[in-house]
């Protein structure tokens, strides 16, 4: 396998990356576009493989990434929101940013379902996934969960900006 060089990359040579997590959890993808990613280009593609019986990823939604997936083959269930709905080849599923209604993709087939998925990668998106309530902060590249607060809670009694304040006079 060769290292891509340049704008063009074959799936044959791009490097395959796998993650499994259990029994359901995981598949594998290809970044397709490696020359977008060393140049900060906003778009990425990918070519995902999920194996029978597995979910690629958990159901979330992005608040500034769009997402686009087309299906190549095999056959599969998209959760989308409160609505299921089969996957086979030829299908291109749209998941705009900001909608806060959440996707998830299984593989329900007998065979591995691939696809590609297009979208951003950008570094101010944060991702949300209502059935843990994690959220993926990607600027601060946390994930975690959040715990509402007061705003003021945690501050010190007596701002610093005051006690710095008071160095600069002497």
């Amino acid at each position: 396998m060769s290292k891509p060089a340049g704008p063009v990359t074959n799936v044959d040579d791009a490097e395959e990356h796998e993650s499994l997590d259990g029994e359901y959890w995981g598949g594998s993808y290809k970044l397709l576009t490696p020359f977008m990613s060393e140049n900060e280009g906003a778009l990425h593609l990918n070519v995902s493989r999920t194996p029978p019986g597995r979910v690629g990823c958990p159901f979330h939604y992005h608040l500034v990434d769009d997402e686009v997936f087309y299906v190549l083959s095999g056959t599969g269930l998209l959760r989308y929101g409160e609505d299921l709905i089969p996957l086979r080849a030829g299908d291109c599923i749209s998941c705009p940013a900001g909608t806060e209604v959440a996707h998830q993709i299984a593989n329900t087939g007998p065979e591995d379902l691939v696809y590609l998925g297009i979208g951003r990668n950008s570094r101010t998106d944060i991702c949300v996934y209502p059935d843990s309530n994690k959220i993926n902060v990607r600027a601060l590249k946390k994930v975690g969960y959040l715990e509402k607060v007061d705003y003021m809670d945690g501050e010190p009694e007596r701002p610093k900006i005051l006690d710095l304040a008071e160095t600069l006079d002497t």
